[in-house]
């Protein structure tokens, strides 16, 4: 095992998703992880633990799932890089700080490792039922952003993906991993610490007579501060001005959570990131994530194979869903086909952005295995029919 000397790992390497994740915490710059075990999430931080002393960092088991999220929120307004790690019961805890998270614009990200449900449900075996759960499980309007990771690269890639993309919008970020990535083994490339682009946090400019906490840019993501600076702030889940204060009024709270929202506008469809192949002539599109977005891979080749022209369209940014480019297809394409580990989540999102349009057909697993690509070969085809 190879380490550059500020303690990343580099080379070609044989990673599960779970460790190729912790990796890509470092390489992004995280030096702090509160957490609590939880199956089949919990090598992500048992690694973390064990490299984090050697780029000089902090890792804390917590008691629960709360304290987790929450402390990892204190280390980052003390200047740290941060994030914790669950699956579904843990994630359903942390879902109070996942809102307060949103509404003090706390950049941190929130590794979940999919596994089957509801409550305890399958520990070992896999599940993509926590998406909607991922966006709309805290109350209130705001806005997160949401990765699937569909091997170890790209759990080692899209974590700092994930780590730019909170700096950038002061965000809390899921990584939506499921127990398949998680847990599969293959080669990981970890280039150079100098070849990762690693977004800073944006520290305000201002003198502390100037700065306000709360106050948006251009971009309308507001400037950080680290606590003990000399600045005054004040950070509190309670509507608030830009100074931070509470400020509980129509006017305030729908200036607040508007902003929340339209900041991520870019990320929607511009900036979503997806993966496609063989729409130009497509009937029929595929649209997967995460590990049903590799058995997926294989019905859309074998309906090729067969003369049907089916295309792939997979989510790497689920949340904000890229409802515009599912819309633009939705005009010219007999159906969608979309293959979830659960019974129906993100295929809604695709049947609203369709309008109608077309056809969408939902192929749903109840969790605890893949797909057959059989199963999603047949709904192609019938569908292009």
């Amino acid at each position: 095992m190879h380490a550059d000397p500020k303690g990343i790992l580099t080379g070609v390497h044989f990673l599960d998703g779970d460790h190729a994740c912790c990796e890509g915490t470092l390489a992004a710059g995280a030096r702090f992880a509160a957490g609590y075990p939880i199956t089949p999430s919990t090598e992500v931080v048992e690694r973390f633990a064990a490299r984090i002393p050697t780029v000089g960092g902090l890792f804390i088991q917590m008691e629960d799932e709360l304290a987790a999220s929450i402390a990892i929120q204190g280390a980052v307004w003390g200047g740290a890089k941060a994030f914790t790690v669950t699956s579904g019961p843990g994630f359903s805890l942390m879902m109070e700080h996942i809102g307060y998270a949103a509404i003090t614009e706390t950049p941190c990200v929130f590794v979940n490792v999919q596994r089957g449900g509801p409550s305890t449900g399958l520990p070992t075996l896999p599940a993509q039922a926590d998406m909607m759960q991922a966006r709309w499980g805290s109350h209130g309007d705001y806005g997160i952003i949401a990765l699937c990771p569909n091997s170890p690269q790209e759990c080692f890639d899209l974590t700092i993906t994930g780590f730019n993309l909170s700096e950038e919008f002061r965000v809390p970020v899921m990584m939506m991993l499921d127990e398949c990535v998680g847990h599969m083994t293959e080669k990981v490339i970890i280039p150079e610490a100098d070849a990762i682009d690693v977004t800073p946090r944006r520290y305000t400019k201002r003198t502390p007579q100037e700065f306000r906490l709360f106050e948006p840019q251009a971009d309308q993501v507001p400037d950080m501060v680290r606590a003990g600076e000399g600045y005054r702030f004040h950070v509190t889940g309670l509507t608030h001005d830009e100074r931070g204060y509470p400020s509980m009024n129509v006017e305030t709270q729908d200036r607040l959570v508007r902003r929340l929202q339209d900041k991520l506008k870019p990320m929607a469809n511009g900036r979503a990131l997806c993966d496609t192949a063989d729409l130009d002539d497509a009937e029929v599109v595929v649209v997967s994530y995460g590990i049903t977005s590799r058995v997926a891979q294989r019905a859309i080749k074998l309906a090729r194979q067969q003369g049907v022209r089916a295309g792939k369209f997979r989510l790497i940014s689920a949340w904000p869903f890229p409802a515009g480019r599912i819309a633009a297809l939705a005009g010219r394409i007999k159906a969608f086909v979309v293959p979830e580990l659960n019974l129906g989540q993100m295929v809604t999102e695709v049947e609203r952005a369709t309008a109608g349009r077309c056809k969408v057909v939902p192929v749903s697993h109840a969790g605890g295995s893949v797909h057959n690509p059989d199963v999603i070969l047949k709904a192609i085809v019938e569908a292009a029919r």
